[in-house]
């Protein structure tokens, strides 16, 4: 008899084992995803709001930035930025609001890196400007998840 309860007992625990370490697995990427789109949010919140402060908040110092892009005879080219100037730029007050509206964000994660894919598309105002698709790749930084890399497409037309 006590070896029939020890296997059902077995039995018990490994189903509470299968069915609940994989759900705390998870609800951690989902804590983790949802701070990741707190930053990202941030980031374009303070583009809005023309807050330089904001926006250097969600970067590392040391974060690259390029644009990839068509030339008018469709050449591929890819442009680097750096992130003081482009801090200066969304902080210095504009007559229009910058306005980067983001869909389909997808976001990776493995312990502390991740990567978030975002289709987006920006107006001044309410004047469209251009589209395309941002890449950010992040590190957890000091309990912040922080961008260390920015790549985006720009065009005039999207799908």
């Amino acid at each position: 008899m006590h070896r029939i309860v020890t296997k059902y007992f077995t039995f018990l625990l490994a189903l509470l084992f299968i069915n609940f370490f994989p759900q705390v697995s998870h609800a951690q990427e989902n804590d983790k995803e949802q701070a990741i789109t707190k930053a990202i949010n941030k980031l374009f919140d303070g583009m809005r709001d023309g807050d330089s402060t904001a926006v250097r908040s969600v970067f590392m110092p040391e974060c690259t930035m390029y644009s990839a892009f068509r030339t008018s005879d469709f050449k591929s080219m890819m442009r680097a930025g750096d992130i003081e100037s482009f801090v200066t730029a969304v902080g210095t007050p504009h007559e229009k609001v910058w306005d980067e509206k983001i869909s389909n964000l997808i976001i990776h994660v493995d312990d502390n890196i991740a990567t978030a894919w975002m289709d987006y598309h920006f107006y001044v105002g309410e004047t469209f400007s251009h589209c395309g698709t941002n890449v950010m790749q992040f590190f957890l930084s000091d309990n912040e998840w922080k961008i260390i890399h920015l790549m985006d497409t720009r065009k005039k037309e999207c799908e």
